[in-house]
């Protein structure tokens, strides 16, 4: 039990007990836990501790340590005061949810500061970066290498970043867990592209990486050996050990697939083409790719399977052991294996703890899959690693955990009746229909605020490729696991490729098909989001009725937001492009210049357009006619250029340098670079991306901040 009987629902000698609830009682008084099902409770507290962590990450500023470390002392002490001179009412339940989001935003504090490391302060010329090589992953302008620094000339070492990323441009001739020197260029990790993007400065800091950049020339291999101590020396000869995987696992598996099963078996993406990774997220299939819940559950789930029935048949042992516990552990260590090997990524730390969650109930005779253990999960997660709140990652994946389940516990009494009137074959299918229905339902506000789209057949396009990886890829990755010994391997690795084959042509054939996507035309509210959110939450948790009665009154007003909020008209990224929404509905990408930031992610998909062959281009906008003017360099430089004949229009002038007052509103690049970023909306509202002087850990504090 998570909680104590603090709050546990009582009974009560009162008209209303048993004889159905009114309103007011069930909100305000004794009867309130019996909206929702036994396991309100942990979920309750998981859901607090979510909000109070992404609380934390989204203040403007950072809280001091003595409220950190003192809140939680409060909060444990007014439930205590609580439970003697309060019945289990309205005011428990809201003491019991503060503690939850006091909980949450601790844990992120204690935890930024726990992973604190130096960070690059600003942009270095050429420097020799020596140190291993610890991961390699693939990049669109070539691999991009993660080093453990040893030492950064002229550099001191209490200002050295433990780790950098840099992209490697030309061919790479070393290999993961081998010391390197490189001429690099580094730079602090970039701020988000707009708001309510991405922030991968925030990741690296939690990452402690503290450096990106590019390599000039080539790495080169050194004689230094592991670094000091065992730790250290361990995880080299892994990522050295992934790396021989990864390469043996792409020969062996066929040239159009073996990227792919690279992928899967080490986490290694590097010998993956972009364009398969491409296809696989236009088609909604990304998270194949991703090592995550849906891998880990799929190696635990077969590995436990196997076992179960293997210990079922030796007599001896089935007649004395329950045989679902040794195969629990055997499976556990399984899943564990396959977190080292694949990288230990964040997202499959966050599934490998779940599925220990849902083993550790099989070893304690409790339901494996139930609310309970999903609290859980969360609960764990969001203590060990509170950052992984604010990814999609997280997000995602407990949405589609939530609402599966409480869908399984809802339809678990009716499948005996649906098993006799469909046919277990049928029924089957059925199942995998509404688990992809739901699941993607679930998702779907997450996609859509982080990526601004969704797979137009990504629901077909899943429906078609899990049966494959089920009952196809997965066991012919166990067969040549379990062949290796007899050296026949690499004949399961090649079955292996051919199913992967073909969820790569589905991909390409669903991205063919509806190769934009959905995109609603304008970005998400942040509150939105939230309402969403509280809707999910409130629909697993709730009971009965109520889950629709909260759900419906949550969805409402997101949508609302949503739909009357300002629309995107143009967004010039520090990265150096130009996005603007035309008044078609469609968004035009412009590489205008060559910059240091981020592109949005949510345009990650677009391609730069050719519209702008000629200067002065002129596009057609939401907002009226946007010119552009050559950049600096271009032939027919900016000379004629800068001048504008009045127009009752809506024109904004995108130029290098700023054009008379007579021109009206413009842009300016070197604007631009030092605010990280501009944002015009569809009432005209311009927002600059520039970080507000009120640093937090991983956001330095800038005196040309500000937001207009």
């Amino acid at each position: 039990m998570i909680v104590g009987d603090a709050l546990a629902p009582q009974k009560h000698n009162s008209p209303a007990n048993g004889k159905g609830l009114g309103l007011w009682r069930a909100v305000s008084g004794q009867r309130f836990w019996a909206i929702s099902g036994v396991d309100a409770q942990p979920l309750l507290l998981a859901f607090a501790m979510a909000t109070g962590a992404a609380a934390y990450f989204t203040m403007p500023s950072e809280p001091a340590m003595e409220a950190i470390l003192l809140a939680p002392l409060l909060a444990v002490a007014l439930i205590a005061v609580g439970r003697r001179l309060l019945a289990p009412s309205l005011v428990q339940f809201v003491l019991w949810l503060a503690f939850g989001v006091v909980l949450g935003l601790s844990a992120g504090a204690v935890r930024a500061r726990l992973v604190a490391a130096p960070v690059i302060s600003e942009m270095t010329g050429p420097v020799m970066v020596e140190g291993w090589l610890s991961e390699v992953e693939t990049g669109a302008k070539g691999p991009r290498l993660r080093i453990e620094v040893h030492a950064i000339a002229g550099m001191p070492p209490e200002a050295t970043p433990k780790t950098v990323r840099v992209t490697h441009r030309s061919r790479l001739e070393v290999s993961s867990g081998r010391f390197v020197r490189c001429w690099s260029v580094l730079r602090p990790p970039p701020a988000p592209g707009m708001a309510g993007e991405y922030d991968f400065r925030r990741q690296a800091w939690f990452e402690q990486l503290g450096g990106v950049g590019y390599v000039q020339g080539r790495c080169r291999g050194g004689a230094l050996g592991a670094p000091g101590g065992i730790v250290s020396d361990v995880r080299m000869h892994i990522a050295a050990f992934r790396r021989q995987l990864a390469s043996h696992v792409d020969e062996a598996a066929g040239e159009r697939a073996g990227g792919f099963a690279a992928a899967l078996v080490s986490g290694d993406r590097s010998f993956m083409p972009v364009e398969d990774q491409v296809a696989l997220r236009n088609s909604g299939l990304a998270h194949l790719l991703a090592i995550s819940g849906l891998h880990m559950a799929i190696v635990g789930g077969l590995v436990f399977y196997l076992m179960r029935r293997l210990l079922a048949c030796i007599e001896p042992l089935a007649l004395r052991v329950p045989v679902q516990k040794p195969a629990a552990i055997i499976a556990l260590l399984a899943s564990l294996s396959y977190l080292v090997i694949s990288g230990a990524g964040v997202s499959t730390q966050r599934a490998f703890i779940m599925l220990a969650v849902v083993f550790g109930a099989v070893l304690f005779d409790r339901a494996a899959l139930s609310l309970r253990s999903f609290a859980i999960a969360m609960i764990l997660v969001i203590l060990l690693q509170p950052e992984s709140v604010m990814s999609p990652g997280f997000q995602m994946s407990f949405a589609a955990s939530g609402a599966l389940i409480a869908t399984y516990e809802a339809w678990t009494a009716r499948r005996a009746v649906s098993d006799r009137v469909m046919g277990s074959v049928s029924y089957s299918w059925a199942s995998l229909a509404v688990t992809s229905l739901v699941a993607g339902t679930a998702t779907a506000p997450y996609a859509l605020y982080h990526f601004d789209r969704l797979a137009g057949l990504g629901l077909i396009a899943n429906l078609a490729a899990m049966p494959i990886i089920t009952f196809v890829s997965a066991p012919a990755a166990a067969a040549a696991l379990i062949l290796t010994p007899l050296g026949y391997g690499d004949l399961g690795l090649r079955v292996f490729g051919y199913s992967l084959e073909a969820i790569l042509w589905i991909a390409e054939t669903c991205t063919a098909q509806a190769p934009d996507g959905i995109s609603p035309g304008k970005q998400m509210p942040d509150l939105s989001l939230v309402l969403f959110t509280a809707a999910l939450a409130a629909a697993v948790v709730a009971h009965g009725v109520w889950r629709w009665i909260f759900a419906a009154a949550l969805t409402g007003p997101a949508l609302w937001l949503w739909f009357t909020a300002p629309g995107l008209a143009l967004h010039w990224s520090a990265s150096g492009d130009v996005f603007v929404r035309l008044k078609g509905g469609d968004i035009e990408k412009i590489s205008y210049v060559d910059g240091d930031g981020l592109s949005p992610m949510r345009f990650s998909t677009l391609e730069p357009s050719g519209s702008c062959s000629n200067w002065p281009c002129v596009l057609d906008s939401v907002i009226g006619p946007i010119r552009l003017n050559a950049p600096e360099g271009d032939e027919g430089s900016l000379e004629g250029q800068q001048s504008c004949e009045p127009s009752d229009e809506v024109s904004l002038d995108l130029v290098m340098t700023r054009p008379s007052e007579a021109c009206g509103p413009s842009l300016a690049w070197s604007d631009i670079s030092r605010q990280g970023g501009v944002t015009i909306d569809t009432t005209g509202a311009r927002t600059q991306r520039a970080t507000p002087c009120k640093a937090r850990p991983w956001k330095p504090c800038s005196k040309d901040s500000g937001q207009s």
